[in-house]
């Protein structure tokens, strides 16, 4: 039986960020070594994590790809380590999303919504895995130079929509999947702000909806640091909970602990209403 997304992570879900990559703008590498990314990723579940998303390849603005066997290399000691554990892999690879769902990863988390590599569309369809859907204007490398939309709201909402249908018409399971409008993936500030005051518009589209937006620059620049690469906690925990109450059900963070309990306390808050 094939479980389905809101089975699988109820609303509100945190999924903790692990990456295994010398070059993430969170973390500058800290969890490249298999160790120390399998004790990070324990930890964030003794927090509160509902969910460890593990990726090999860095999709900073600016970073480049890397190969195939590099990628393996990287995040098969950890999914080795976590057998038991409910774990995501950020992939837009095939066989690197082959090889964690027979490791046990039950979602796959794409950030080029099932464009990046023909085969991994049926590599999700062939299995039990929920999957992520997420909106990216061009590639890492270069989606920050000058983005621009009509409506980015609209665009987005548009575009996933789009990619929705192509998911399910490959045989994947429109209750398996969730949508993420990729805050801080070719966008500025201001489209950041817009996406998450008319969250709502993505929610429509019914399924659950990922947000991302943890440590993202936006939020130190809306700070009115305009060089800042990265953003404080505190913000990130604001525009989670925000994000929470217009409709978002999953939570893609590096700080565990901190959202979890703010998560919980808006959703008490919800509930009593």
């Amino acid at each position: 039986m094939k479980e389905s997304i809101h089975e699988l992570l109820p609303r509100p879900s945190v999924m903790g960020v692990v990456n295994v990559t010398p070059d993430s703008f969170s973390d500058g590498g800290a969890f490249l070594h298999p160790q120390a990314a399998i004790a990070e990723a324990r930890g964030m579940l003794d927090e509160g994590a509902a969910i460890i998303d593990i990726g090999g390849e860095s999709t900073r603005p600016g970073a480049e790809s890397v190969s195939l066997d590099e990628e393996l290399r990287r995040v098969e000691p950890v999914l080795a380590a976590l057998p038991d554990a409910p774990v995501s892999i950020d992939t837009s690879k095939a066989e690197v999303a082959r090889v964690a769902l027979a490791a046990g990863a039950v979602l796959v988390n794409d950030v080029t919504a099932l464009r990046g590599d023909p085969e991994l569309a049926g590599v999700v369809a062939d299995s039990d895995a929920c999957l992520c859907l997420m909106h990216m204007l061009g590639e890492p490398r270069t989606m920050q130079d000058d983005p621009r939309y009509d409506d980015v709201v609209s665009d987005v909402k548009a575009f996933l929509e789009e990619r929705l249908e192509f998911a399910t018409a490959v045989g994947i399971g429109e209750e398996r999947i969730c949508l993420d409008p990729g805050i801080g993936f070719g966008k500025t500030v201001a489209h950041n702000l817009e996406l998450l005051a008319r969250l709502d518009e993505i929610v429509a589209l019914g399924r659950p909806v990922l947000v991302g937006a943890s440590r993202k620059r936006f939020l130190g620049r809306l700070l009115g640091d305009d060089e800042a690469l990265t953003g404080p906690v505190s913000a990130g925990v604001a525009v989670a909970v925000l994000a929470y109450e217009r409709g978002a059900s999953l939570f893609r963070v590096h700080d565990v602990r901190e959202h979890v309990e703010a998560l919980a306390a808006a959703h008490a808050l919800e509930v009593r209403a």
